[in-house]
Parts: C-alpha cells; sequence; structure tokens
C-alpha cells in the first residue's frame, strides 16, 4: 500500500475534515444570540453553561468498524467497553468527571443474545469508567444497514473555573503519555485491510490475532479525575485517537509540542505497517502507535503527576514537552 493506504481501504480523513467544516458551519447558523456552550467547537467535549459555577460537558462517539470483527469472532462482550471509553476518555479532557452515559444499538434484526453480550460490555466500561448507564435506544433499521452499530453519548459535571482547556501550557511542560491497550477504537478499517489474509487465530504476536484486535479500548478516567482532584496543576489532557499525537493540537495552547521520547510501539503497529507498507507518517495519523492518553503539567508538577501515573500505568513515562513556534507536533 501506498501513503494513502487509509483511503484505499475505504475511510478519507480528509473528505471527513471537510465534512465536519460544512456541519459545524451549518450548525453555527442556528446557534442562539445568548448561547450557553462555553468552549470552542473542536475541543474533545464541549461544556454548557449550567449557572454561573457549574458546566455540564457532553461528547457523543462510536465503536466504528471494530464491530465487523466482533461479527466475524461472534463475540459481543468487549466492544460496550469500547463505547464508553470512547466517550468517558473524551469528556475528562475538558476537566469534568464523568457521571452517565445513554447508549445507541441500531441493528438490522433485534438479537436478545447480542444485545445481552453488549450489555455485559457496556455495564463492565461503566464500571470502569465508575458512572452509569441511565438509558439508551435500540433501533431496527433493515432497511438502512447490515449488521450493527453502537454509539453513545456521555455527560460530567466541571466547576467553570476548573476547566482544563490547554491555554495554560507553557513551553517547557511536560508531556506524559500512558500506554494504549493496542489499537482501542480506531484505525480498524485500514487494520482490517492489511490483516485481510490472515487467520484470526494467527499466533504470531503470543495469542489469536482476533484476542489482540478485540483487546479494549482502555479507560483513563480514574486516573485523570484523580490527578485533577490533586493539588497538582493540570494543564492539558488530550485522549490520542485518530490522528495520534497530533490530537495534541486540539487543546488551546500557542505552543507546539516535541516528542523526543515516545512510548514503546506494540507489535501489532509493526504487523500492520510490515504487511500494508504503511510509512511511518500514516501509522502516527491513523493509529495511537501505543501511546492513547497525555497528560500536560506545569514544570514543577512533574515528579509528582508521574508518581501518581505511574501507579495506575507503569509504563507511563515523559514523551514530550511543550515547545515554543507553531503549533504542531514534530517527532524526533
Amino acid at each position: 500500500m501506498s501513503d494513502d493506504a487509509y483511503a484505499k481501504a475505504g475511510v478519507s480523513q480528509g473528505d471527513a475534515d471537510s465534512a465536519v467544516a460544512a456541519l459545524v458551519s451549518a450548525l453555527g447558523a442556528g446557534s442562539p444570540s445568548e448561547s450557553r456552550q462555553v468552549l470552542a467547537s473542536g475541543h474533545y467535549a464541549n461544556v454548557v453553561r449550567l449557572d454561573d459555577r457549574t458546566g455540564i460537558a457532553l461528547s457523543t462517539d462510536g465503536v466504528g468498524t471494530k464491530l465487523v470483527l466482533a461479527e466475524q469472532l461472534g463475540r459481543w462482550d468487549t466492544v460496550g467497553i469500547d463505547c464508553v471509553a470512547m466517550n468517558v476518555n473524551d469528556v475528562v479532557c475538558v476537566g469534568a468527571e464523568p457521571l452517565a452515559m445513554v447508549d445507541y444499538l441500531a441493528v438490522d434484526r433485534a438479537d436478545p443474545d447480542v444485545a445481552r453480550a453488549i450489555g455485559v460490555g457496556l455495564a463492565r466500561g461503566a464500571e470502569l469508567a465508575g458512572i452509569e448507564i441511565v438509558g439508551g435506544e435500540l433501533a431496527q433499521l433493515g432497511e438502512l444497514i447490515n449488521g450493527l452499530d453502537l454509539a453513545g453519548a456521555c455527560f460530567g459535571v466541571v466547576g467553570l473555573d476548573s476547566l482544563v482547556t490547554g491555554a495554560s501550557i507553557e513551553p517547557g511542560d511536560p508531556v506524559i503519555g500512558l500506554p494504549s491497550s493496542g489499537l482501542h477504537s480506531n484505525g480498524y478499517t485500514l487494520a482490517r485491510s492489511v490483516l485481510a489474509d490472515i487467520p484470526l487465530e494467527d499466533d504470531r504476536l503470543g495469542r489469536p490475532l482476533g484476542d489482540v484486535l478485540l483487546e479494549p479500548t482502555e479507560i483513563y478516567v480514574k486516573p485523570a479525575v484523580e490527578l485533577l482532584r490533586s493539588e497538582i496543576e493540570v494543564r492539558g489532557l488530550a485522549h490520542i485517537t485518530s490522528g495520534g499525537l497530533k490530537n495534541l493540537l486540539r487543546l488551546e495552547a500557542e505552543v507546539g509540542y516535541e516528542i523526543d521520547e515516545p512510548l514503546h510501539v506494540p507489535p501489532i503497529f509493526e504487523l500492520i505497517q510490515e504487511l500494508g507498507e504503511v510509512s511511518d507518517e500514516e501509522m502516527h495519523e491513523v493509529f495511537n502507535m501505543g501511546c492513547g492518553f497525555c497528560v500536560v503539567v506545569a514544570q514543577a508538577d512533574e515528579k509528582a503527576a508521574m508518581k501518581r501515573l505511574q501507579a495506575h500505568y507503569p509504563g507511563a513515562t515523559r514523551v514530550g514537552r511543550a515547545a515554543e513556534g507553531s503549533p504542531e507536533v514534530r517527532r524526533r
């Protein structure tokens, strides 16, 4: 495959960016004159002002084509964890504490056994995140879809004086990376295309490939909330999804980022790159490459933050620093 491997597999990030811009533009045209929206569009979640002190953080996301693998393997009990993770990991990025979620399950036909297994994963994800799933919707859409789709929406609360937007990040501030559990829920269209000829029972990675690919997305909420409640000055939180470490640029900071000590890259990424002949640049555009979440703290708090985070993730380490210059991510 070429540098356009993801597009050839069926996903155009350029088209997606253009579509999102068009959608946001249309939504903006209908905004009320006195909006309750606190943050500009483009952050991981947005915040609606409830009163002078409190905001409600909102986000929505789905599992994507990882569901195709779940169907191939006939295993639905983990994708609910992915659904929770993709939502709560975004909400906590604005400094909010996630509280509850609703899910949306669209199916071509209703299957109680599949629904029950998905519910097991959703319940486990809620437990790991410390939230409740308070409702949802199951829609039978046989005329529209073949299989199923799973998505959700999460809300949390945050003090308006405690928002974490990245605006306070200064050059020299450390960027601490937290390890991912694998691909998480991004890049599966490319991964499935590249790995299509390898049996899901293949164990060259030390366990069946299907198990590696279905590994649930890590939920970072509890360590992030613990850090937010501490005396440590948390200046930025970034959920590393599609776009890789360029997700740091979603923070409201007039800085660039120098990444000089990246986390270990798990073998699944190396296998995809090798078999698909995917360039380094595109791999870092599509996948998290072993780093699922980043925390930016004040320089003076680096050691204290590292101690707290390594209690949850021994592999957590400083992967780089904020730097003067244009807002870009520079990898060494």
